[in-house]
Formats: structure tokens, C-alpha cells, sequence
């Protein structure tokens, strides 16, 4: 990882949790049961024992595996941070793995229990990936796209291709629409989407990832591109015409979108082979965290609490 440039729109920088990243459940439901102090001992009994990968760790592999593969440098270079509640102390365990799975992740912050989401601007991050819902919640309100990782099953390493998937409405896109079906009824929201077709979503949360994510892939030849993204979205005709128009005004390639008019989203984030998807409404990523990684996005009108 080059150290010698802190030029953040040439950089995809992502801040990932621990718990994320390693599977600590045991270690965590210990500190959940029993304290700091027994969840330290533990950590350093173990010091030299292996943590095996969490749920984003397929992810994480392929995210930091794009710096290898890229030829043009002026395409974002990939960053990843782990932001962690453990001490530095106890982290010793968390870098032993890292080193072992040799991944290239050199930068951390450890805060001995203390929330992790003020870091997440101090180190220019375009994405925070956590398992604390609250920490995820104060980053998106500070203007970073974040989510919650969920408990689930994790991806299959089937391809050497990262696969992305992002529901619409409150993720890549404003909540505006969503907040006409939510207040006003699935028909007036077809009524209105019809009306408006032609005018162009505002950004939701993970716009600007979108953004870099779309320069990455732009290094490479469509065909061979390691990147594939994809929309899946509640959306049917003919409301996804205003979705389609909007990427188009945007410059912003999606490889593949699926609008499926209310159906599980699951079984076509499983055969689209989703690394990870983020998706705003929380029935949504229960039914997707069955098959992939799945990131909730406590944002816009179905979380009223977390906007």
C-alpha cells in the first residue's frame, strides 16, 4: 500500500470493524456475558491463535486484490482500515490474522471500547462496515455510506470477480420516491414516478461510492473488468424508467438490474453471486443475509429513528 499520498479522490478508502472482518462471536458474546476484563484475558490466552473470517472478509480480499490488478494509476487506489473496539493490546491477536491471510491492511484505531465512528472522516473513508448498529447510525449522519453487517451466511468464494449489489431508493438514490409510496400508497407512487421520469433522483447515501467504484471499473475493459455491480429493487415498470434515466444522467455504469415488482430478493442476489448488497429496509436484509453478505442502511422514511 502506498504511503505517500493522502489524495482522497484518487482513493477508495474502507473502514471496516473486526467483528466484520474476523468471526469474534465466541470472544463477543463472552464480553456480553462476563465483562471487559474476562473478554481481555480471553483475547490474550489467545493471542496466537488464528481468527477465522467474518462475513466481510470475502469482500475485503477482493476489495484490497483490485491494486494488483490495476494498470491504469490513475484509477482509485483501494484502502482498507480497521476501526476496532478492541485495545491495542488485545488487537495484537486481530494483525496476527491479517498478517496470516496476508491481507494489506496497515492503518487501525483501536479504542478500548469507545464508539469507532468518529475516525471514519478522520481517515477520508468512503465506506464504514460494522456490526454496531449505533456507530453505523452516527456515520451515516456525519455524511459517510455505512451499514451493518448482518449475522448470515457467508459468501461463497465461487468467483475471482467482486460482485456489488445496491437496492435504489435511500441507498444509491434519495428516499423522496419512497416516501410517496410509504405516505401516500403504491399507486400514487407509479403515479408520480410516471410524472417525473424524466427528472433525475437526487443522490442517496451511497451515491458517492458509487462514483468511485464507477471510476475503478472504467480502468478496465468492460469485458474483462473484475467489478461487477448490479441494482436490485422493489421497483417494477413503470417506475423504473426514472431509475434508469437517473444513472444515465449520472455517467454511472450498472452491469446488471433487476426490477422485480416486490418479489424476495434473495434468491437473485444468490445467483448474481453478491460479494455484499445494502439495502435501506431491514425484511429486505434478513431475507438477503440467507444467501450473501448483506449491509443494512439505517437511512431514509422506513427508518425514521436513524434519519
Amino acid at each position: 500500500m502506498s504511503n505517500d499520498s493522502n489524495n482522497s479522490n484518487n482513493r477508495l478508502v474502507v473502514a471496516i470493524s473486526s467483528r466484520t472482518l474476523f468471526d469474534l462471536n465466541e470472544s463477543h458474546e463472552l464480553f456480553e456475558r462476563e465483562g471487559l476484563n474476562a473478554y481481555q484475558r480471553y483475547q490474550l490466552a489467545r493471542e496466537d491463535d488464528l481468527l477465522l473470517p467474518g462475513m466481510a472478509f470475502p469482500l475485503v480480499r477482493k476489495l484490497l486484490n483490485l491494486n494488483q490488478l490495476r494498470v491504469d494509476h490513475s484509477a482509485p487506489e483501494v484502502e482498507v482500515i480497521l476501526l476496532s473496539r478492541n485495545s491495542s493490546d488485545t488487537g495484537i491477536r486481530i494483525f496476527n490474522s491479517i498478517a496470516h491471510y496476508g491481507l494489506d491492511i496497515v492503518r487501525a484505531a483501536f479504542t478500548n471500547g469507545s464508539p469507532t465512528w468518529p475516525y471514519v472522516q478522520s481517515f477520508g473513508a468512503d465506506l464504514f462496515l460494522s456490526s454496531n448498529a449505533e456507530d453505523v447510525g452516527n456515520a451515516l449522519q456525519a455524511g459517510v455510506a455505512a451499514a451493518t453487517i448482518l449475522p448470515g451466511r457467508a459468501p461463497l468464494n465461487t468467483h475471482d470477480q467482486l460482485r456489488i449489489a445496491f437496492d435504489g431508493d435511500a441507498v444509491i438514490f434519495s428516499d423522496e420516491a419512497e416516501r410517496v409510496s410509504k405516505h401516500e400508497g403504491l399507486e400514487a407512487f407509479h403515479r408520480s414516478e410516471s410524472e417525473l421520469a424524466a427528472t433525475p433522483l437526487s443522490g442517496g447515501p451511497f451515491r458517492s461510492l458509487l462514483d468511485k467504484l464507477h471510476r475503478l471499473q472504467a480502468a478496465f475493459p468492460i469485458e474483462q473488468s473484475p467489478i461487477r455491480t448490479a441494482l436490485v429493487t422493489a421497483r417494477s415498470a413503470p417506475a423504473h424508467k426514472r431509475v434508469i434515466l437517473t444513472l444515465r444522467e449520472w455517467g454511472i455504469r450498472l452491469d446488471e438490474a433487476f426490477f422485480l415488482g416486490g418479489r424476495d430478493k434473495g434468491p437473485f442476489l444468490r445467483d448474481f453471486g453478491a460479494d455484499i448488497f445494502f439495502d435501506d429496509q431491514q425484511r429486505n436484509c434478513l431475507s438477503a443475509a440467507q444467501h450473501v453478505a448483506t449491509g443494512h442502511v439505517p437511512h431514509g422514511v422506513q427508518n425514521p429513528s436513524k434519519s
